[in-house]
């Protein structure tokens, strides 16, 4: 029989209270008491906001897990709304890439919203930490969600809006942060796409422009640092072809042809380069697989 699921341990925290995020200062009316579920960075670590429309499209998805990923690999702290679309891709970007991610939701913090995010939600507090002014139990309300934008401007050094249309909910994100004058920047988008109007008109009044992972990553001074998953540089085609195969599990060189479609000898020359320039080993059963 399987174990129930432990429930997430929820920490009530009063302006007066030590624990008090101190970002939250930041606000023109700062919430007399805040809950959290999880764990919240320090105020001194780095952390973005990537906000964006629900109706994202897959270059907006992408995007935004990209950079998710590139800032949470460079140490930054991710914070989002846990919605559909740009804010979901963004917190499991930096889930995936090992790093911290900070939601921010419009109901309790023990209440998932959207129903369908409720394992996202689950990731989120076992490695960060989701935060809410609202009680736990409280269903999440439309009302609501102007006031969470604010939160999470108010807890991030800068917004990067990926997504969003002329009549987005990020805007709300965007008109907060540049109140507590922070960074605001936006990723542009084809100039007939409904999802990148809202994106391109911030570009044209003046929010800086995020047109690689390293502008992004510029914003706050962050230090790229290379993906442990992307392929080395200079690799032959054949050997990416066995890096590639080798990256989803261990396999011997029979696994190898069969994965990559090449020929035995071609096979074992290409994981044998590998293995000499210490990217993958061979373990005592027979199986090559990649150094991490």
């Amino acid at each position: 029989m399987t174990a129930p699921a432990t429930a997430p341990s929820v920490a009530q925290l009063a302006r007066d209270d030590a624990a008090y995020p101190e970002r939250l200062r930041r606000l023109e009316s700062p919430p007399e008491t805040v809950w959290v579920a999880g764990a919240l960075p320090a105020a001194s670590q780095k952390a973005v906001a990537i906000v964006g429309t629900r109706e994202a499209t897959a270059y907006g998805l992408r995007v935004a897990g990209e950079l998710a990923a590139a800032f949470a690999r460079a140490g930054v702290v991710v914070v989002s709304g846990l919605a559909r679309g740009i804010d979901a891709a963004a917190h499991r970007g930096a889930l995936e890439a090992g790093g911290l991610t900070t939601a921010v939701v419009g109901g309790g913090v023990d209440v998932p919203y959207p129903r369908g995010h409720a394992s996202l939600q689950q990731r989120i507090v076992a490695s960060g930490g989701v935060l809410s002014e609202w009680a736990p139990g409280t269903p999440a309300r439309t009302f609501a969600f102007p006031r969470r934008n604010a939160f999470i401007a108010a807890l991030a050094d800068a917004v990067i809006v990926v997504e969003a249309g002329h009549t987005s909910g990020a805007h709300h994100t965007v008109h907060f942060a540049d109140q507590m004058s922070g960074l605001i920047a936006a990723v542009p988008g084809p100039i007939d796409s409904p999802q990148s109007a809202g994106t391109n008109r911030l570009l044209r009044d003046g929010a800086h422009v995020v047109a690689s992972i390293d502008d992004a990553l510029t914003l706050l001074g962050a230090t790229p640092r290379p993906d442990p998953a992307a392929a080395p540089p200079d690799l032959p085609p054949e050997a990416l072809a066995c890096w590639e195969a080798l990256g989803k599990r261990a396999l011997d060189v029979e696994g190898v042809v069969h994965v990559t479609g090449l020929e035995w000898r071609a096979a074992v020359a290409a994981v044998s380069g590998l293995e000499v320039r210490g990217l993958v080993e061979l373990d005592v059963t027979g199986l090559y697989r990649r150094r991490l």
